[in-house]
C-alpha cells in the first residue's frame, strides 16, 4: 500500500529530529507559547549521477500530487535545484532539492560519487521512502576530508545521505511572532546558535521572502574504523510577503538567499 505524502514527511521529522535536537526543542519552545508549528519546506541533497538525480528524489513527491515550481543554479557552489509544491494543497510542505554538478569537481571527486553511486541499487532509488534511506553506503574518514576540500556539500551528502537537511518553521502560521527578528531574537535568548553570513536575516521584504537558521548541530558519525563530530542538520525560519499583482504569499526561494543557508551545516 503506498504511503501519503504525509507519511513521507512524518518519516522524514523522525529521522532529522534523531540527529538534530535543536530543530525538536525550539518547536517545544513554540509550542509552549501556544504555538501550532507548520513546515513551510524541507530540502534534500543529492549528487546529479543518472542514477540519484534530484528527479530521482523528487519522483515520490512528483507521484503524490506535488509538480516542479520553480528551478534554480548556483554557480559557486556548482548546483542545481528544483522545488516543487503541491497542486492543489497549499498548506503542505515545499520541497527543495539541489544536486552536486559532479562533472565541475575533481576526479579524486567523481570517484568518491561514482564509489556511492556504485553502491546503491535501482530497486532502493525507487522506493518511496529512498528519500529517507540515510547513509547505507561505506565511507571512510580520509574520503569525508577528502570531499570537504572541494565542497562542504558534497562532504554532507556524502556523510548523511538520503534525510532532510532542514525543516523550515513558517512564520507566516505564528501567531506570537510577527518580525523574523523577533523570532531570532527568541531562539538566541533560548541558547541557540544563528546562521550569521551575509547577516541573521538572508533576503527582504522587497524580495517577498526573509530566511534565517540555526547553525547545524554537531553529530557523532561512523565511518569505516573511526568516529568523528561534524556539523548534522540545521532548523529554518521563513516569513514570506504577499504578492503585488495577487496578494497571494509569494511561494519561491531566492537564490542568493539559499546559497547563505546553504552555509549552516559549514564546520
Amino acid at each position: 500500500m503506498s504511503l501519503s505524502v504525509q507519511d513521507v514527511f512524518n518519516h522524514l521529522w523522525k529521522q532529522y529530529i534523531q540527529i538534530n535536537e535543536q530543530a525538536e526543542k525550539i518547536q517545544s519552545l513554540l509550542q509552549q507559547r501556544g504555538e501550532d508549528v507548520i513546515n513551510d519546506h524541507i530540502a534534500l541533497r543529492t549528487f546529479n549521477t543518472p542514477k540519484l538525480g534530484m528527479l530521482k528524489l523528487a519522483k515520490t513527491f512528483l507521484d503524490k500530487g506535488y509538480e516542479v515550481a520553480g528551478e534554480y543554479n548556483f554557480v559557486k557552489k556548482k548546483l542545481n535545484a528544483i522545488h516543487l509544491q503541491h497542486c492543489t494543497d497549499v498548506n503542505l510542505p515545499k520541497v527543495f532539492i539541489s544536486e552536486l554538478k559532479t562533472e565541475l569537481f575533481s576526479d579524486e571527486l567523481q570517484a568518491i560519487v561514482s564509489k556511492i553511486d556504485a553502491q546503491i541499487t535501482n530497486q532502493e532509488v525507487a522506493s518511496e521512502l529512498f528519500v529517507a534511506s540515510g547513509r547505507t553506503w561505506n565511507l571512510t574518514f580520509e574520503e569525508y576530508i577528502e570531499l570537504l576540500r572541494e565542497s562542504e556539500y558534497a562532504a554532507w551528502t556524502a556523510v548523511f545521505g538520503y534525510r532532510a537537511n532542514h525543516f523550515t518553521v513558517s512564520l507566516n502560521h505564528l501567531t506570537t511572532f510577527f518580525h523574523l527578528e523577533d523570532l531570532n531574537d527568541f531562539v538566541l535568548a533560548n541558547g541557540f546558535t544563528l546562521n550569521k553570513v551575509s547577516g541573521l536575516i538572508k533576503g527582504t521584504p522587497e524580495q517577498y521572502l526573509e530566511q534565517s537558521s540555526t547553525m547545524a548541530s554537531p553529530v557523532s558519525v561512523e565511518f569505516d574504523n573511526s568516529v568523528h563530530v561534524i556539523p548534522g542538520c540545521f532548523y529554518e525560519f521563513a516569513k514570506r510577503y504577499p504578492l503585488p499583482e495577487s496578494g497571494k504569499l509569494y511561494q519561491g526561494f531566492i537564490a542568493a538567499s539559499a546559497d547563505k543557508i546553504f552555509e549552516s551545516t559549514n564546520n
